[in-house]
């Protein structure tokens, strides 16, 4: 017979004992800053899945190594058009968005 562990949490419960519920501002700002977190190293695992250095990205989309050091590093906010041009020259790739309700 398989022992029940009761003190086990779910990860919705564990950020909501930690953040607060949805719709709080506590949880609302982790919410944005994890999403901000998850493009950075997304476009870090693109650069080095292409080979690409941050020197080399920047120069393909006409930007600099810091800004793109700091995308991946989660220092920046970067615009929707910086994104896009980045994924387009750097990458050679098409973004697609999308809204989760």
């Amino acid at each position: 017979m398989k022992k029940e562990n009761k003190n086990l949490t779910s990860f919705s419960e564990h950020l909501d004992m930690q953040y607060g519920k949805k719709g709080t501002i506590i949880r609302d700002t982790y919410e944005q800053e994890f999403e901000a977190f998850k493009l950075g190293v997304m476009l870090q695992e693109l650069r080095k899945e292409q080979g690409l250095t941050q020197e080399q990205l920047a120069q393909k989309c006409g930007t600099t190594k810091t800004y793109i050091s700091r995308i991946e590093n989660n220092a920046s906010d970067i615009r929707l058009s910086t994104l896009m041009r980045i994924i387009r020259e750097g990458f050679g790739l098409h973004l697609k968005l999308s809204v989760e309700i």
